[in-house]
């Protein structure tokens, strides 16, 4: 299960780590981001080793959201030490989003 980042959580978790970190900005309002959110969990189990794979409702964590410029759901961000390294925006495969990870860890 892809972990809860929330605005007051994302620093400690996510920025604060020497691990990939793979964020999910969804909403529930969101077809597409309900669509993703198995495939995401299945990730996080998957690289539980490697990455830190994580999901930020936009709706409730607007800080986040604002902080990296998230206006298209759903939007996947990879990130090292809370800076962007790679962006993947509307839904895509398990594939592709792994792909990604492998080249990134």
């Amino acid at each position: 299960m892809a972990l809860e980042l929330t605005d007051s959580n994302f620093t400690d978790t996510a920025v604060e780590t020497d691990k990939l970190v793979v964020i999910d900005f969804w909403a529930a309002w969101c077809g597409p981001c309900r669509m993703l959110a198995p495939i995401i969990d299945q990730l996080s189990e998957e690289n539980a080793e490697n990455a830190l794979i994580g999901k930020v409702d936009v709706d409730n964590n607007p800080e986040i959201s604002q902080k990296y410029g998230i206006t298209n759901l759903p939007t996947v961000l990879f990130l090292k030490k809370g800076e962007i390294v790679g962006k993947q925006i509307g839904l895509t495969s398990k594939g592709a989003l792994q792909k990604k990870i492998d080249e990134l860890i």
